[in-house]
Formats: C-alpha cells, sequence, structure tokens
C-alpha cells in the first residue's frame, strides 16, 4: 500500500521515516521530494507498505502524531491525473 506522508520536518532523512513508519508494519520503500536544484526537503514524502494492512495500520497509528516536532499527515497515496 502506497501512502503520501505531508507535514515532514526539513531536516528527516529517509531512513528515519522508515524506521517510524515501521512501528505499524514492514516497510517496503521510502521516498521523500526533494527540490531538483538544491536537494532540499519539499516536506512531503512516500511510503510504500507491504501489506494494505500495514499501511492501514500507519494511517490510524501516525496520522496526526508528532515526528520530528511537526504533526503529520498520513494518507493513502493518489496517483496524479
Amino acid at each position: 500500500m502506497n501512502l503520501y506522508v505531508g507535514n515532514l520536518p526539513w531536516q528527516a532523512t529517509e531512513e528515519e521515516l522508515e524506521a517510524h513508519f515501521a512501528q505499524a508494519g514492514p516497510v517496503k520503500a521510502v521516498r521523500i521530494i526533494t527540490e531538483g536544484g538544491s536537494g532540499r526537503s519539499k516536506g512531503f514524502g512516500f511510503v510504500e507498505m507491504e501489506s494494505s494492512e500495514g499501511g492501514q495500520s500507519a494511517i490510524d497509528s501516525l496520522n496526526g502524531k508528532d515526528f520530528g516536532g511537526r504533526e503529520l499527515r498520513v494518507d493513502t497515496a493518489t496517483e496524479r491525473s
């Protein structure tokens, strides 16, 4: 299950995000979106959980919770049209 993760702290790393989401279940992949030239985080990213159960658990347990001093927004990722 692919999840959108918003309101990330600017200094968050993919490794930290993976460890945080591993509380909810096995993580398949993590990607923090960055600015093209500077490499600075745009404050959001995507976490792919190995199962839909793990994804739902992550939404239920991590949405609205503190991560690095910011309140995470976690929801099902949708395809861009």
